[in-house]
């Protein structure tokens, strides 16, 4: 955790610690961009409620950046990464996530497309305003409700995100 922080601090927790934190478990559907859901899942892991509480952001925060290998990254308004669907999650329908999947940790957004939940994670960065991540760069839509159907940036209204 890092950029805006409450102490001005960074933390962070490495392989054995973080799977020591608390276990969370959501059943939640997966949203993809493509047009197809995987219903029921499980996803086990530390709930991203839980590092807030432990690494607390600036009380002017908004938004926060999470960093993946390869250079992805996803932003978030502050309460979607708050809610408690959100995990970082380290299983899926009990089994350890493959590298293909994720592994060591993939952030899940169940309530958001799948795009907003980047596998590898690697940091996350407090914000006190939103920038676009990886694929909202590339033309994804920057607030990604599967039920609204928000795929592109084109379809973005103002106050969907930062201007392009």
């Amino acid at each position: 955790m890092f950029g805006a922080t409450a102490d001005a601090e960074k933390t962070s927790w490495d392989f054995a610690a973080f799977h020591a934190l608390p276990k969370a478990t959501v059943r939640a559907d997966f949203h993809c961009v493509t047009k197809f859901s995987m219903l029921g899942n499980e996803w086990c892991g530390v709930a991203a409620r839980t590092v807030l509480d432990l690494a607390p952001p600036d009380p002017g925060v908004t938004h926060v950046m999470v960093w993946a290998e390869y250079g992805y990254s996803a932003n978030l308004r502050l309460d979607d990464f708050a809610d408690p669907s959100t995990v970082f999650a380290t299983h899926h329908d009990g089994q350890p996530l493959t590298l293909e999947h994720g592994f060591p940790v993939r952030l899940v957004v169940p309530h958001l497309y799948a795009w907003k939940g980047p596998k590898w994670v690697r940091a996350v960065e407090y914000m006190r305003a939103d920038r676009r991540g990886f694929w909202e760069e590339r033309g994804y839509h920057n607030r990604a409700d599967p039920w609204q159907e928000q795929r592109y940036s084109y379809q973005e209204q103002e106050g969907d995100g930062p201007l392009r």
